[in-house]
């Protein structure tokens, strides 16, 4: 690429979350001028940092501030409330920009595949853990928490903080930035049991040491783990013979097996291999029936084959933790298989195994799938800015040098879009209403609001 350019290179990257925010950060350190518009749907940024972290997470959260630095730089523009393929299409795209970079993460969740997943009171945690946060989609999701047991399917983090959330009492809630409608339906919250079920034993758990050490720090709920359920088979103890994490997991989970019981008001139980084949109920999840599993060594890994032996546990809610993945976007190329757009490096192929689209790039979740944590994808952002930058993207819209015709094409389609110094006055009046109560910040949860208190109305 002719470095010489006087012409800044003109880059839309589609979605502002970390890996969004990351590939900014790598375009802004290369050696290319460029001019940088980060778009997403939503009037706010940060994407799964806002909506997905834990609200009692708030160390993870701090990752803002280096957002906070690139979305000052005068080269980089928040372009919210803007939604790609209905106010900005794919061949607007391709006419004001050099390249676009996709990075819209995995927002749908994987189904579990098995009778009775439609009835009411089967939600999945990616829906949970977005009402708890505030997302404006997941508003009115309303979960019944008058029952008196859930069922979380499903043994990684994201399993752990819905798990530890619903066994958390409201005083412990009460400090975090949790959005105002969930704080007070957890207030009243009838929930007494949350079992977490796993379909493989205690050595596969996906959760890190730091999320399951956590449960035993729960001040409202007992953990509940039969000693049995910790025997480790051959096959497993080699699996993991070279597995710090693992090691360190199965000796906290051997802590919680040997504690007595405190009578706390809730219980949470760990459950391992077990497989949900059916959830039960007539109007509503009654139960779930659960098959008992054995671990099988394969050439692929370790892999849970049941049994035959079946049980039920007796829940009012069945939350589906077993995997986020991605949905496809307009004029886009997409793998219905592994649910990412297929890209080698980084680079959108016009199939899978298929030659690059010329210009259009692909980073985070949507590129590799839904591993890894929110660092993990700065390293990715990387890999797919390098592929960019050794491209020759300049032909692709030749005219792409207005920073403003965007701007003016967005007016013209009667879009109310937020740029970072409005999200910045939203975000200065969460974090007033928040003080005022000791806590973080008031989330706004309606768009119309949202919009109201960036003042771009």
């Amino acid at each position: 690429m002719n470095t010489t350019e006087t012409t800044p290179l003109r880059v839309a990257i589609v979605g502002a979350g970390p890996a969004g925010f990351y590939a900014a950060e790598a375009l802004l350190k290369g050696r290319e001028p460029v001019d940088i518009d980060l778009i997403d749907r939503l009037p706010t940024p940060y994407g799964l940092v806002r909506y997905g972290v834990a609200p009692d997470h708030p160390k993870i959260k701090s990752v803002i501030r280096l957002y906070e630095r690139t979305a000052a730089d005068p080269r980089v523009r928040f372009l919210g409330n803007v939604e790609y393929g209905t106010d900005l299409t794919n061949d607007d795209l391709k006419r004001h920009y050099h390249a676009t970079i996709y990075a819209v993460g995995s927002p749908s969740d994987r189904r579990l595949g098995i009778d009775g997943e439609e009835l009411p009171g089967c939600l999945s945690a990616t829906e949970l853990v977005a009402w708890y946060n505030g997302h404006p989609d997941y508003v009115e999701l309303n979960p019944d928490l008058s029952i008196r047991a859930v069922a979380v399917i499903g043994m990684g983090n994201v399993a752990v903080d819905v798990a530890r959330v619903l066994a958390k009492s409201a005083d412990e809630l009460r400090a975090t930035d949790i959005a105002d409608h969930a704080l007070e339906a957890l207030t009243s919250s009838q929930v007494e049991e949350v079992y977490m079920v796993g379909r493989r034993g205690p050595a596969q758990g996906k959760f890190t040491t730091k999320e399951l050490r956590e449960l035993g720090e729960l001040k409202n709920a007992d953990i509940v783990i039969e000693p049995s359920q910790l025997e480790i088979d051959g096959a497993s103890l080699e699996s993991i013979a070279n597995n710090v994490v693992a090691k360190r997991n199965l000796d906290v989970l051997k802590s919680f097996a040997t504690l007595a019981s405190r009578g706390r008001p809730r219980r949470l139980h760990l459950i391992f291999l077990a497989s949900p084949t059916a959830i039960l109920g007539c109007n509503r999840v009654d139960e779930i029936e659960l098959e008992r599993n054995r671990l099988e060594l394969t050439e692929g890994g370790i892999r849970a084959v049941g049994t035959g032996e079946r049980s039920r546990l007796q829940v009012g809610m069945a939350l589906k933790s077993v995997g986020y993945q991605g949905l496809p976007l307009p004029k886009v190329p997409f793998d219905s298989k592994r649910h990412i757009i297929p890209n080698t490096r980084g680079r959108v192929l016009d199939s899978v195994g298929g030659t690059p689209v010329k210009g259009e790039y692909v980073a985070g979740w949507i590129k590799r799938g839904p591993t890894g944590v929110i660092g993990t994808n700065k390293a990715d952002a990387q890999e797919t800015v390098t592929s960019l930058l050794e491209d020759d993207v300049r032909t692709v819209a030749k005219g792409a040098s207005r920073r403003d015709a965007v701007e003016a094409l967005l007016q013209e389609r009667g879009v109310c879009f937020v740029q970072f110094k409005d999200w910045q006055k939203l975000n200065a009046f969460e974090m007033r209403c928040g003080e005022d109560q000791g806590r973080p910040r008031i989330k706004v949860t309606s768009v119309a609001e949202m919009l109201e208190r960036c003042e771009v109305n």
